[in-house]
């Protein structure tokens, strides 16, 4: 089986990527999303479980992993994150590797949301941002329940700047709209395997 061609998706909080990244499944691409792997690997039995009990035992409730414990952890112990993302990059790479192997589809999206913090652009095909207006972006993530500005300002701290992502993009899908974020999607999806088949 050979490999398919592999899009990155990725863009900032609340500019409507896992929408998008339906929105590519229900075109009929196979989609890997990079924070369901971590829920798995952290459920009961999932591989996370041991890995996570060496390093923080107290994290360990129920045979699963308590994401609760590991952000307060993170929240007192500022080598915590790093120890974490030690144990648990591996066990997601191995996830994704096993998505891609068993895909029989020309075309997989994996959606990754730290994809260029992290440097994973350089393992896929083709990058694709998605992205809206600050303010629109702005209005999205503080509607959510758990947010507040203070939070939402610590999240984009973290990530790369929506215009440096755009200028990064293979393909920018602009979510101003369902309408407007699906006729991206068809239309990435076309120029690709046009680009396949020449």
């Amino acid at each position: 089986m050979t490999r398919p061609f592999v899009i990155g998706l990725t863009g900032s909080i609340g500019m409507g990527k896992s929408t998008t990244a339906r929105m590519f499944a229900d075109a009929g691409l196979p989609v890997w999303d990079a924070d369901e792997a971590v829920h798995r690997l952290y459920a009961e039995g999932g591989a996370g479980v041991p890995a996570i009990g060496e390093i923080r035992p107290e994290a360990i409730r129920n045979n699963a992993v308590d994401r609760a414990e590991l952000k307060a952890w993170i929240a007192q112990d500022p080598t915590a994150l790093e120890k974490i993302e030690r144990v648990v990059h591996p066990l997601v790479a191995a996830d994704r590797a096993r998505f891609l192997a068993t895909c029989d589809s020309d075309i997989a999206v994996i959606d990754v949301p730290l994809l260029f913090e992290t440097g994973m652009e350089t393992s896929v095909d083709a990058v694709v941002v998605v992205s809206a207006p600050a303010e629109e972006q702005r209005r999205r993530v503080l509607n959510r329940a758990e947010m507040d500005p203070d939070t939402f300002a610590t999240i984009l701290a973290k990530q790369l700047p929506d215009a440096e992502k755009r200028k990064r993009a293979d393909y920018v899908i602009e979510t101003t709209s369902l309408e407007a974020a699906r006729a991206g999607v068809q239309s990435v999806i076309a120029d690709i395997r046009e680009k396949l088949r020449a």
